[in-house]
């Protein structure tokens, strides 16, 4: 009981910051990345009733359910997904089309995992206190790989410094979960990763800032509702928001 309880306030908590991430959104092309700390959110909502399902808590339907819409998402989905998000962000250059060629083969990899997550039940037991999902379609090797490289690759290419520091997080911890409890690898992973997507709200902030001013700057001023937003969200984090920009100016 105490991990699905863990699961549901963490879902709580972290769709809350998912709603002020994406409140930050000043562009179409940021939604899908600014959403993704809300995507994490209901993931772990769902991975909470898995929790109920395996103390027997609800009826097996409903953890069937709640089991196959958490590995739709974990297994099959997010290696096309984050790629998406971070390519729509990235201005054109070198690094758009390396992260547009991680993009594609994402997609091929999240069709190959729904289709044999489709047609094969995924099994979920309790090893080592952790949940542990297993498919024989998706239990592979260069599938694995596949995953890491698409989804912390993806974020590791951006230009952005904040970004890179997103992926090089969620690339340290996958790193520490497989050779701690290799059984947690898609559990405990995306709970981490739904944790650190909290940081992304900080990424927004600062886009916001540069947003409203290049607006400012192009129209000569704001109207008093965006010049108050950007007065109030330039007196946050500062000392981080320097830092960021100065590691970003040092990048090619």
């Amino acid at each position: 009981m105490f991990f699905a309880i863990l699961n549901f306030t963490l879902s709580g908590a972290i769709f809350v910051v998912g709603l002020l991430t994406l409140n930050k959104v000043s562009t179409p092309k940021e939604v899908v990345f600014a959403s993704l700390p809300l995507f994490f959110a209901l993931h772990q909502f769902t991975q909470g009733f898995v929790w109920l399902g395996m103390e027997g808590l609800i009826n097996h339907r409903a953890l069937e359910m709640a089991e196959t819409l958490f590995v739709f998402y974990a297994q099959g989905i997010l290696q096309f997904l984050v790629p998406l998000a971070v390519w729509l962000l990235e201005p054109k250059g070198w690094r758009k089309s390396l992260i547009g060629a991680l993009m594609l083969l994402g997609a091929f990899l999240t069709a190959y995992s729904l289709y044999g997550l489709s047609i094969r039940p995924t099994e979920v037991s309790v090893v080592n206190g952790v949940l542990y999902y297993y498919n024989p379609m998706t239990d592979k090797l260069w599938l694995g790989l596949g995953y890491v490289l698409t989804t912390c690759g993806s974020l590791m290419l951006s230009r952005s410094i904040a970004i890179q520091l997103f992926g090089w997080l969620n690339f340290i911890g996958l790193s520490i979960i497989y050779l701690v409890n290799p059984y947690g690898l898609t559990s405990v992973w995306c709970l981490y990763a739904a944790v650190v997507s909290v940081l992304l709200y900080f990424y927004f902030v600062e886009r916001r800032i540069a947003f409203l001013q290049a607006i400012r700057k192009k129209q000569h001023g704001l109207s008093k509702r965006l010049e108050k937003e950007l007065a109030s969200l330039a007196h946050r984090y500062p000392k981080l928001r320097e830092r960021i920009a100065k590691y970003n100016r040092l990048l090619p």
